[in-house]
């Protein structure tokens, strides 16, 4: 390896290893109460700066954070797509909920539902993830052919319950996260998806007043 592939390396080893301290830190203790510094320490960096010369601005960061993991879910969406029933609610829903759940259940000592119910909650912060995930190809398709199969549902009713569908999924996934990390977990993450799926079903099928 030569002088040049090394730095390279080395450089991209230090960006995961930001990347990684930040979520966590911002999941535990919120995006605005951590500091460049404090992620600096927590990635072992011995200089301050090592945040804002590899990234930028905090927003760069939570960006790159987001994106890290939007392309695998976004490739597992992908791969769900081919085999879903076009006139199966249950089957979109799946598709919405199981890239996810599957991806938190493969990471380890995850933070990432946490960190992602931060910027959801924060109307500066959302846009960031709404640009990231819910604008993903996979996830309008999704939607689209949810919304194709359902009875025919007000707008206001469809509105609120897309909302209601995306607050459930973001903090019963925060709720399970946290769970886990404090060994209090009584459903895996298998589990969660399951009952998300049904609670979800029976949301989007249910009669509108």
């Amino acid at each position: 390896m030569n002088a040049a592939n090394a730095r390279t390396e080395r450089a991209e080893v230090t960006r995961q290893r930001i990347l990684a301290a930040a979520e966590r830190l911002f999941a535990e203790q919120g995006v605005f109460a951590v500091s460049n510094r404090q992620i600096s320490e927590a990635a072992g960096q011995g200089n301050n700066a090592a945040v804002g010369y590899h990234f930028g601005t905090k927003a760069d960061l939570l960006v790159a954070i987001v994106r890290k993991h939007a392309e695998p879910v976004e490739r597992r969406r992908a791969e769900m797509l081919g085999s879903v029933r076009t006139d199966s609610v249950r089957d979109w829903v799946s598709c919405l909920v199981r890239p996810a759940t599957d991806y938190h259940a493969s990471s380890r000592d995850s933070t990432l539902a946490r960190f992602t119910t931060q910027l959801m909650t924060d109307p500066a912060l959302r846009p960031l993830v709404v640009e990231e995930t819910l604008a993903q190809p996979t996830l309008q398709r999704i939607m689209d052919g949810l919304n194709a199969c359902l009875p025919d549902l007000p707008l206001p009713a469809k509105v609120a319950r897309n909302d209601m569908t995306r607050h459930l999924m973001v903090h019963m996934c925060a709720e399970q996260e946290r769970a886990i990390a404090e060994g209090s977990a009584r459903l895996s993450w298998q589990q969660t998806a399951d009952q998300l799926v049904d609670a979800l079903t029976g949301l989007w099928l249910a009669p509108a007043s």
